[in-house]
């Protein structure tokens, strides 16, 4: 498959142009391609919903998908739906379809396979491709009041920290809807994923005249965490020479963010609820309360549902603080962004006008980013550094991404070998350590439910380790827990 380097800045034909009204109004929520690349922008959609049940992909117009790339056949592959999903097949193209990095004949598609045909890369989704028509991944600066639709710009123009498509534009729009009403806000998402960006964004739209103040509970000693909260007053306790007003005090007439608070000690937490419950704070050695006006903004990446079951979270204090939720998606749920995302920080880093090869993004869009929005964001950073030319190579990404590529282009087992794989699979041959023993490099079938909770469970949550195990990737371990609503937390010790 031939490489080509450099990009063009052009959106092409608004998506209203490009894709009938009304055929884009019956396909919002069907399953479909989603572009997360392509060195021709201008040529292509930024999403494809299925709208019959087999489409095949090709360079010519005679294609339900055209991709007008000389590295595309005239026929090169086709998409079926039959009882058990979406399948991909290679029509015998001249530079072969991938998935996942892998070449392929035919496969089954999971939610999120990242699909490449030609140098464009896809991404399938099994429902609401047309939500994503409106939003190249170049960034769309027009704006549209009201309930989406297909072909208008996006939804919230006030929160431009938060950048991306579909799925950010969507937490944007929630987040102007939810800052000036005053509720209490839950903000879930895993590590990086920018919660307290939006927490930030929350207290900027509010009105809120006083300070925002966030406190880490998961970075301070279980026994300091009550008067950093709280304050203290002198005499205290030993070493409180001075009066000290804690954060939530100083937070009075502005918004207390605080992060990671599932690791907050349950002494703590009880004292929280008696303030949000009487807006009242007792320093630590008071005699007299003092009034606050605070907005609660929490984040975390922990099940607090769970913990609460567990006891290791107080359910009213859960109660009091969760009048509204906002997730955050993770980046490899949303790969379509990274495009945006990656120039808005070589221009942040100083290099506006880098010159980023076709490696350099298969890179980007292979890698799953496990912490997410700032792992990518310090990617670049290097890249910057490392680049002063303003030439970005995918020698200048860091080690695990680089390495992440070294099983690229590998090509899809004979299925005689994957029927022996799955056989040996099935057969349950275990190591000494109790692994499933599989070839290098060979794959086997999606694990059932039980499969994947033993595996977890003796991997303690290790995700990576999981992979290894069953011979996936990291983003396939994480199709198959979004699959069955597992949550991998829950596994660590």
């Amino acid at each position: 498959m031939r490489h080509k380097t450099g990009s063009s800045s052009a959106y092409g034909p608004p998506p209203s142009a490009m894709f009938p009204q009304s055929v884009a109004d019956s396909s919002v929520k069907a399953p479909g391609l989603v572009l997360l690349y392509a060195p021709d922008r201008s040529q292509l959609r930024s999403a494809y919903p299925f709208t019959t049940a087999e489409i095949v992909v090709g360079r010519e117009a005679d294609a339900q998908i055209q991709v007008p790339d000389h590295a595309v056949s005239r026929a090169h592959a086709q998409f079926r739906q039959d009882e058990d999903g979406w399948k991909l097949k290679d029509l015998g193209s001249r530079n072969g379809t991938m998935v996942d990095g892998v070449f392929i004949h035919e496969v089954s598609l999971e939610d999120g396979s990242e699909v490449r045909i030609g140098d464009a890369i896809f991404k399938f989704v099994e429902k609401d491709a047309g939500m994503h028509l409106r939003y190249p991944i170049d960034g769309f600066p027009t704006v549209s009041a009201g309930p989406p639709t297909p072909g208008v710009g996006r939804r919230a123009n006030n929160v431009p920290e938060l950048v991306g498509g579909a799925q950010i534009d969507a937490v944007a729009f929630e987040v102007e809807r939810i800052a000036p009403t005053g509720l209490s806000c839950i903000i879930l998402g895993e590590t990086g994923t920018g919660k307290e960006v939006v927490a930030r964004a929350m207290h900027r739209l509010s009105g809120r005249r006083g300070q925002f103040c966030a406190i880490n509970c998961a970075a301070i000693p279980q026994n300091l965490i009550e008067s950093e909260l709280f304050g203290y007053r002198r005499g205290a306790f030993s070493g409180a020479d001075r009066d000290k007003p804690g954060i939530v005090k100083l937070a009075d007439g502005g918004t207390l963010f605080l992060d990671e608070i599932g690791d907050m000690p349950l002494d703590a937490q009880a004292k929280l609820l008696r303030v949000l419950q009487s807006r009242e704070v007792f320093p630590i050695g008071g005699t007299v309360a003092e009034h606050v006006d605070i907005r609660v903004v929490c984040a975390t990446h922990r099940d607090l549902t769970r913990y609460a079951h567990e006891g290791k979270f107080r359910g009213d204090l859960l109660a009091r603080l969760n009048e509204h939720t906002t997730r955050l998606p993770p980046l490899r749920e949303r790969k379509e962004d990274i495009f945006q995302l990656t120039n808005g920080f070589a221009r942040a880093f100083g290099s506006p006008g880098a010159s980023i090869s076709y490696s350099f993004w298969l890179a980007m869009f292979h890698y799953d980013w496990p912490y997410n929005v700032r792992e990518l964001e310090n990617a670049i950073k290097r890249a910057a550094a490392l680049s002063p030319e303003g030439r970005f190579d995918a020698a200048v990404l860091p080690e695990a991404i680089r390495e992440r590529m070294k099983s690229y282009g590998q090509r899809e087992a004979p299925e005689d070998i994957r029927e022996l794989v799955e056989t040996h699979v099935d057969q349950g041959t275990r190591s000494a350590t109790g692994e499933l023993v599989v070839p290098k490099d060979k794959k086997r079938g999606a694990p059932t439910e039980q499969e994947l909770r033993e595996i977890l469970t003796r991997h303690h949550g290790n995700i990576a380790a999981v992979g290894r195990e069953l011979g996936k990737e990291r983003m396939q371990v994480h199709r198959w827990l979004k699959k069955y609503g597992i949550d991998h937390e829950q596994y660590r010790v």
